[in-house]
């Protein structure tokens, strides 16, 4: 007993001065709890963004404390464009457009978030049905109609494989380059290559085609199981979606170069990559839509490169847009990518002296 006592004492000791046990034990797990409890644990339903074309009578002649109630649901826009509308809708910027057709309430919804699709046909449809209940001795006054912006046979796994392949991607990069770095450093392999006739600008360039090929074949896979086994459907653009995953790799390899930089060992490197991908995989919408998300927690999203990746694939794979819906997100990756990617170089630099 006394023996068995020492022992844990001893490895009890051990695990508390291991810091990085202590981290990825007790607050990492800590930090999704509040992470998830932030996203999820919201205390009023979300409003949805609805786009009115022209003149909707169920909507626009609706009682006074039915509209009150309708406007808890709905942020309202009006436009008499209905192309613009239903772009709106499309891209994401709106949730659903409505329109009259003779005695019916036309819904225009995007399938990207099934849930908040499903919000917005069940809440409309109970709206028109209450309307017509409210004409007790009359044949129904409305009818309601809800048609999806996309092709009715896309399929939910259009909409999961941009932020499952940018997570991916992500992953790959920024283990790859925090473990290599790590690894090479420790094993004195750096130093070798540094006395060796090899230019630094040929070992980098070779890890970064290496790092880049990776990703390459990442997506190959991806689109190409998607496509063969569960009916993922291209838009024309979808070539668009490779120079922004070259760019959002060397983003996430800048990132991993930082995470080897700042560890002491190579295991310790890939737990602070896994530190920066995962939560961020989260907060950037790669496992679920961010939509019923709290406000304050947008803009943290958007200031995350990985999001910038999953809206530009997104977009290019799925919603159809041009080559120029890429040049917005490839340039946020650009400029995160120089920023990491020095401040990595700086903190490396200082470890070695």
């Amino acid at each position: 007993m006394k023996a068995f006592t020492g022992l844990s004492v001893a490895m009890v000791k051990g695990f508390v001065r291991d810091r990085a046990s202590v981290f990825f034990a007790l607050i990492f797990p800590l930090m999704f709890l509040v992470l998830f409890g932030a996203i999820f644990n919201v205390d009023e339903s979300p409003r949805l963004d609805l786009v009115k074309i022209g003149s909707v009578s169920l909507i626009d002649d609706m009682p006074a404390k039915a509209r009150e109630a309708f406007d808890t649901s709905f942020e309202v826009e009006e436009s008499d464009d209905r192309a613009a509308a239903i772009e709106e809708v499309r891209k994401g910027d709106a949730d659903v457009a409505v329109e009259e057709d003779g005695d019916t309430m036309v819904a225009h919804y995007t399938q990207t978030d099934q849930v908040r699709a499903a919000m917005v046909r069940g809440t409309l449809a109970a709206y028109v049905d209450a309307a017509n209940l409210a004409a007790r001795d009359e044949p129904p006054t409305y009818r309601f109609r809800a048609e999806s912006v996309e092709d009715e046979s896309l399929d939910t796994i259009q909409f999961m494989t941009p932020g499952l392949l940018g997570w991916a991607v992500a992953m790959s990069a920024a283990f790859g380059a925090a473990a290599t770095l790590q690894g090479w450093s420790h094993s004195q392999l750096l130093n070798r290559l540094r006395l060796s006739p090899t230019s630094s600008a040929v070992i980098i360039s070779a890890r970064i085609v290496v790092t880049v090929l990776i990703a390459l074949v990442q997506l190959t896979v991806f689109l190409g199981l998607g496509a063969l086994a569960f009916g993922l459907q291209l838009t024309g653009s979808w070539w668009a979606g490779i120079p922004l995953l070259v760019m959002g790799t060397l983003c996430f390899m800048a990132l991993g170069l930082l995470a080897g930089a700042l560890a002491k060992t190579q295991e310790g490197a890939v737990n602070l990559a896994n530190f920066f991908v995962l939560p961020m995989a989260f907060l950037a919408g790669s496992f679920f839509p961010l939509d019923a998300a709290p406000g304050w927690l947008q803009p943290v999203s958007w200031a995350m490169p990985l999001r910038h990746l999953n809206e530009g694939m997104l977009d290019v794979l799925v919603r159809g847009e041009g080559p120029s819906a890429v040049l917005i997100p490839m340039m946020f990756l650009l400029a995160f990518a120089l920023a990491v990617g020095l401040a990595a170089i700086a903190v490396f630099r200082r470890s070695r002296t």
